[in-house]
């Protein structure tokens, strides 16, 4: 497929379903999401119940990694762009969320972030039920939020983006330009095409570790 395919705003193409073998229409929308860039939403439904969903980053930026401290309750409200290839860190928890082939883009502030890792937390503490020493540090990094929320414990929170898609704005974050070396390790959790390299690449991962040491 050469460049001049994806600048279409609109169009279709025609597929055989993986499921019963029946011509299926693709449809290809292009689209230009703030903070996101170009993307193209990919979409496709079978009546044998076959369906397919997707985007494609079309817009590449310089690879990023925005550091902050969240020092104080004012620091909560800092607004943060994730895109679908961001990563969040916050090393103090030795939390990681990396994306996967599930990742979804939102843009919410700092505070928002700690509430989908609580939420995380919540859900692996029902899994390790029964493993006494996973539990303990799942209730330990659950106080750790709430020490964070109520401004009583300090962390940093990090966000890479070999896309340069995701970002944190605030006055006390420290941006800095990720090398070559540094973008290539960070997975991008959804299908991406590179019009230098013209081919499409996947990434399906989905890695999020919460209760790692």
């Amino acid at each position: 497929m050469n460049q001049d395919f994806f600048n279409q705003e609109r169009f279709e193409t025609k597929i055989c379903c993986p499921l019963c073998q029946a011509d299926l229409v693709m449809t290809w929308q292009r689209d230009n999401i703030p903070y996101f860039g170009e993307i193209m939403h990919v979409s496709a439904r079978c009546q044998c119940s076959f369906r397919f969903a997707d985007t494609m980053i079309l817009s590449v930026k310089e690879p990023m990694r925005y550091e902050m401290p969240v020092e104080t309750g004012e620091d909560l409200n800092a607004r943060v762009i994730r895109s679908t290839s961001g990563t969040i860190r916050i090393p103090e928890m030795g939390v990681t969320i990396e994306p996967g082939s599930v990742s979804e883009s939102y843009v919410t502030n700092i505070e928002g972030v700690l509430q989908r890792v609580r939420d995380v937390l919540l859900t692996a503490s029902r899994w390790v039920q029964g493993d006494e020493e996973k539990s303990s540090r799942s209730e330990e990094l659950l106080c750790m939020l709430e020490d964070v929320i109520e401004g009583k414990r300090k962390i940093t929170v990090i966000v890479e983006d070999p896309f340069g898609n995701s970002a944190i704005i605030s006055k006390k974050v420290k941006a800095t330009r990720l090398s070559e070396e540094e973008a290539e390790k960070l997975n991008t959790g959804m299908v991406v095409f590179d019009v230098n390299k013209s081919e499409l690449v996947n990434d399906v991962s989905d890695n999020v570790q919460p209760l790692g040491d």
